[in-house]
Order: structure tokens, then C-alpha cells, then sequence
């Protein structure tokens, strides 16, 4: 395994939030009116992270309860400092092998999770499970290989510099994000029901420090990546970002991250 993969970990709240956390926030929302679930229902955050679905869904959808489940202990814990709502709870669980009953939840939903599961299939089989019939099963991804410019621009300038950073990126990595792989993991978890969309969210970085300092946290691929190279070559890369992207005249660089979303329902 090389040391790019070994870092290449989500398990740190502080870092994760800096990197893609804040930016998951601004999809949520939106993504919770698509799905347009009523009031009052149960619900299940698979791959839950810092809480940043959760979150919302505790802001908008007055849920009778929620459970976010989570592989990192890191991450739950976050999740647990952040979160203040007597019916949330937060668990270390699989998302493959989700500790739900059959039926327990109205809503089974996901946040940038997905491609980082060994079995996806599995796991929109188990949030399939999880739901009640006539439940709402959800999910979204970035778009890595078109719209999530933040990664997009790091890979693109990485590869350039290091032909083998191109066997790291996602948009390479990540076959199953994109629209009609989504749909057809849906289809083929038995949901009937199945639409899909993007979700166009501003990323605006107040400097270019901004931009870039989140990539030395180490937390995911791209971060990971770049924790992994020398100092001489980590500075090369810098220094050629700073070169491509467009800063605005008040030093803010202005990025589009793109979310595909897809829906499903549980049949009766």
C-alpha cells in the first residue's frame, strides 16, 4: 500500500469539516426538499460523518427520531458534540450492515458516502431494508469527474505535475457517480420510483489559503494525496493551483460543487 493510501483515511471531524464538511451542508438542504418527505418521520443517516445531514434534517424535517450511523469513531463523536435533539442518537455501524430492523425507519438517507463503500450494492439493499414500504430511500454523491471543481482543479493540476496522481482521482476512481449508474443501483436494490438530479452549490474561498490548506489535513484522497508528496513537490503543486484559479479582485476564488442525487421508493 503505498503512503498516499495509507492517508487517504475520513476519521478526524475538525479536518473533514474543513475539506468537503461545509460544503455537504449547502447540498443538504436541497436535497431534503427533492426527496419532499412529510413531517414527522423516522429517520437514518447511513455514513452519517460530522452530522452535516443530520443536521439538517433536525433543522427542516421534525423528525420523531433519528439515527446516524457511522464506520469512524472520530466522526461520531463529532456528531454527537454537535447535534441537540432528545429523539437523535448517533452509533459506530456498517453500512452494509446496518444495525436497523426491518422497517424500522420512514427514511433512509445518505451523504457522500457511497463510492467509499467496499459493497455498494449492499448497502442500498440494506437502506432498502431499513425502510418501511412506501419509505424514501436517498443518497448523493459529487460529481468528481465534471462539477466538484474544488477536486476537480486539485486532480487536474496534480496529474499534470505527477502522471500517477491520476490513478488516485476520483473521477477516474468513482465509476458510480454518475446519474445513470446511480439509477441503476437503485433499480437493481428493488426501488421502484427512481429519479435522478444535481445539486449546484457555491464553494467561495476567501483567499487562496483558504483553498488550500484544507488539502495538508490529510483527510480523504485528494488531501491524501498531497500529504504524501515532498515538500518541493507539494509546493509545486500549490504554486501551480495559485497560477490556474481565477481570484476575484477582493482575493476570493469562486468554485461551483456539483451533487448528483437520486431518489428511490420502497415497494409495498
Amino acid at each position: 500500500m503505498s503512503e498516499a493510501e495509507r492517508r487517504e483515511v475520513w476519521a478526524e471531524g475538525d479536518s473533514y469539516e474543513r475539506y468537503v464538511g461545509r460544503w455537504s451542508r449547502a447540498v443538504a438542504r436541497p436535497f431534503l426538499r427533492w426527496l419532499a418527505c412529510p413531517g414527522g418521520w423516522r429517520w437514518l443517516d447511513v455514513g452519517c460523518g460530522t452530522g452535516a445531514l443530520s443536521e439538517a434534517i433536525l433543522a427542516t424535517q421534525r423528525p420523531e427520531r433519528l439515527l446516524g450511523v457511522d464506520a469512524s469513531e472520530g466522526f461520531i463523536e463529532t456528531a454527537r458534540e454537535q447535534q441537540e435533539f432528545a429523539g437523535a442518537w448517533f452509533e459506530i455501524g456498517d453500512a452494509t450492515a446496518l444495525p436497523a430492523s426491518d422497517g424500522e425507519f420512514d427514511a433512509a438517507v445518505s451523504g457522500l458516502v457511497l463510492n467509499f463503500v467496499p459493497a455498494p450494492a449492499r448497502m442500498a439493499a440494506e437502506m432498502r431494508r431499513a425502510v418501511v414500504p412506501g419509505g424514501t430511500v436517498g443518497l448523493y454523491v459529487w460529481d468528481y469527474a465534471g462539477e466538484m471543481q474544488l477536486m476537480r482543479r486539485f486532480w487536474d493540476a496534480a496529474a499534470a505535475l505527477d502522471p500517477a496522481a491520476r490513478e488516485l482521482d476520483e473521477g477516474a476512481r468513482f465509476p458510480i457517480c454518475r446519474p445513470d449508474a446511480l439509477e441503476a443501483l437503485f433499480r437493481d436494490a428493488g426501488l421502484t420510483e427512481v429519479e435522478t438530479r444535481a445539486i449546484d452549490v457555491p464553494t467561495i474561498f476567501q483567499d487562496f489559503d483558504d483553498f488550500w490548506s484544507p488539502f495538508l489535513g490529510g483527510q480523504g484522497p485528494a488531501p491524501g494525496y498531497c500529504m504524501s508528496l515532498g515538500e518541493a513537490e507539494r509546493s509545486a503543486l500549490r504554486e501551480r493551483l495559485r497560477a490556474e484559479l481565477a481570484i476575484d479582485t477582493e482575493g476570493r476564488i469562486r468554485l461551483n460543487a456539483r451533487a448528483l442525487a437520486v431518489k428511490g421508493t420502497a415497494p409495498a
